[in-house]
């Protein structure tokens, strides 16, 4: 049986380089020109996870060719310091990515589109509105980290988080170790011993810190200092205006406390896409459409044929 293969390749960024894995498809020909997409991995995690394992090796295998690479100052690629987590950053790395597949020869630079995964989402939703070489984008579970961070992860209270940022960022100018902060607990059994019950927080959890899920690049942490970025950032701004590809929204139905389902439903009505499609998974969470076989096949049963419509050689001519 016929199956994708996994090449590791580095590409160039602002001043270091990033690391990704390029998922080819089964009986790739070089001589031959390939629609693409850019993957683009939640918050905390890595090129090995959903991004590249599930979703790279799915649209590999349906034909097309994925890269699925780790974000700047995270997993193999480079930047310093570790950890940084700076929405405009994440953006600027899929500009790269979808550079370096521009310079395949067996990539037909008209046919790249993208998708992305829980905060992934957000960030390929923005990049899509000032990059228009891609020319159609996914969004699955996505999450609008700027909202997240002004609500749920400042608790509410961005002007407060903004002042211990400023002062965590003075002390380490000051010359204090840097603050790496895990965003989840250790284990499932720290979770509930802490009383949480919010879905998201305790299914990504069992997602990130047991073998289901757990890579060794999957870090769950950022640098608290460098947060500050995010409070005044939208995903959303302007979609509008010049959010006009062809897009295909994705959200479980179960709602959690990172939002991706009240974040699908605004980005579906705010987008200019004339082609846009919202898929609702009935009885799944946020963290089911990272790996559950029965979840990500009714995403697959939507975006096989989504991209291969909009990235077909006749229509993107």
């Amino acid at each position: 049986m016929n199956t994708h293969t996994v090449k590791t390749v580095e590409f160039q960024n602002l001043g270091w380089m990033s690391a990704g894995h390029l998922y080819l498809p089964p009986d790739f020909d070089p001589a031959r020109q390939y629609a693409a997409i850019v993957s683009t991995h939640p918050i905390g995690s890595c090129k090995e996870q959903t991004s590249g394992s599930v979703y790279g090796a799915a649209l590999a295998r349906a034909g097309m060719i994925v890269l699925a690479f780790d974000a700047s100052f995270q997993g193999e690629s480079g930047g310093a310091p570790r950890w940084l987590e700076d929405p405009a950053l994440r953006v600027s790395d899929i500009r790269f990515a979808v550079d370096y597949l521009q310079s395949l020869s067996y990539v037909d630079a008209q046919r790249i589109g993208a998708i992305g995964i829980c905060g992934g989402g957000g960030y390929t939703i923005q990049a899509a509105m000032t990059d228009h070489r891609i020319r159609a984008l996914a969004s699955i579970t996505g999450v609008n980290f700027g909202r997240l961070m002004r609500e749920g992860f400042s608790q509410f209270q961005p002007l407060a988080a903004l002042q211990a940022i400023a002062q965590q960022r003075s002390a380490e100018a000051a010359g204090a170790d840097r603050l790496e902060q895990d965003l989840l607990p250790a284990s499932p059994q720290a979770a509930q011993q802490a009383g949480i019950q919010d879905v998201d927080v305790l299914q990504a959890t069992e997602y990130y810190k047991t073998p289901r899920g757990q890579a060794a690049n999957g870090q769950t942490r950022n640098l608290m200092s460098f947060n500050g970025a995010a409070v005044a950032w939208d995903a959303f701004q302007f979609a509008e205006q010049f959010l006009t590809q062809p897009l295909l929204v994705v959200a479980g139905d179960q709602p959690g406390g990172f939002g991706a389902y009240r974040d699908a439903h605004e980005i579906y009505g705010r987008a200019a896409s004339r082609d846009k499609q919202l898929l609702i998974v009935p009885d799944c969470s946020h963290y089911d459409l990272y790996d559950q076989p029965e979840a990500v096949a009714q995403v697959l049963e939507q975006m096989l044929p989504f991209f291969r419509r909009h990235l077909a050689a006749e229509s993107a001519r």
